[in-house]
């Protein structure tokens, strides 16, 4: 029998060089604009949904993948594979972890794990190659679950984005409702935490909050070897210069820029940046 399979859904923002090396399988979620439905990262790209944002009067809305988009994928998967592993973004976000759990208990052949990633963009998708590369190592069901759970407490993001109004107007604003109205030009450093948005810090320029973001990075992982990303939504000059200083700054052992998935830019908005880590385990843990 074939190895574990691996299962994600399009808001780990992958780079689709890793998804074909491991043969990742991605579900996508779908955006809906004008009465036209578009699969997340298939038929339509991340450059042209946040151009369309800045000029558009429209607002797109965002939709789960469907049960059956997961039944039929499990049982696909099932006759190939002797189990699956599928990593998701956190319920908080999104209804998607639960349709997983109904699918696999519904229509999966072979035994499936469905885990709740804790997190998302790129720092989902470390914890998605964490699992790919347990599974390519020959591992088992319960020893890829493992690796995955072993990576999630040290894999994190932070971002700042150009305006609150995307997240205000998605209803995901969380902590960052305090800051709205404020007269002052504010620019908030965001992390999720329990699948919630979190204020970490607040500046009063877009380069500081820039510059902040890696001060948060490296109060979390110190000197310690990493996997790191810049990721953005319609911000690559800015990505660029962030991304020179994380590889100076840091040691990236792997290090990606990568697109803001549109699924979940459509609540953050154009404009958005931040960085991802996933740290090495510290000297003598256990």
């Amino acid at each position: 029998m074939a190895r574990i399979a691996i299962v994600t859904d399009s808001a780990a923002c992958l780079p689709t060089h890793l998804v074909e090396e491991y043969g990742i399988h991605v579900v996508p979620f779908e955006l809906v604009w004008e009465g036209r439905s578009y699969r997340d990262g298939v038929d339509i790209t991340p450059t042209e949904v946040y151009r369309r944002l800045r000029e558009a009067a429209s607002w797109p809305t965002s939709s789960q993948p469907a049960l059956s988009s997961f039944a039929d994928l499990y049982t696909r998967l099932g006759q190939q594979a002797a189990g699956i592993v599928s990593i998701h973004v956190p319920g908080e976000l999104s209804g998607t972890l639960q349709t997983a759990r109904l699918a696999a208990e519904q229509a999966a052949p072979v035994p499936v794990r469905v885990v709740d990633a804790g997190t998302a963009a790129i720092a989902q998708g470390f914890v998605v190659l964490a699992a790919a590369r347990a599974a390519a190592a020959g591992g088992n069901l319960e020893e890829v679950v493992a690796a995955v759970e072993a990576v999630i407490p040290r894999v994190g993001l932070y971002a700042t984005l150009e305006t609150l109004e995307y997240l205000h107007r998605g209803g995901r604003i969380g902590e960052a409702a305090a800051l709205l109205g404020s007269r002052l030009h504010l620019h908030p450093l965001l992390y999720l935490a329990q699948g919630r948005v979190k204020v970490a810090d607040v500046t009063r320029s877009r380069r500081m909050a820039l510059e902040r973001l890696l001060d948060l990075m490296a109060e979390r992982v110190g000197e310690r070897p990493l996997c790191a990303s810049v990721f953005h939504a319609d911000a690559c000059q800015e990505a660029e210069w962030l991304a020179a200083r994380v590889r100076a700054r840091f040691d990236c052992r792997e290090f990606y820029v990568t697109e803001f998935t549109p699924v979940m830019g459509i609540h953050s908005g154009p404009g958005t940046i931040g960085v991802a880590y996933c740290a090495q385990e510290r000297a003598g843990a256990t």
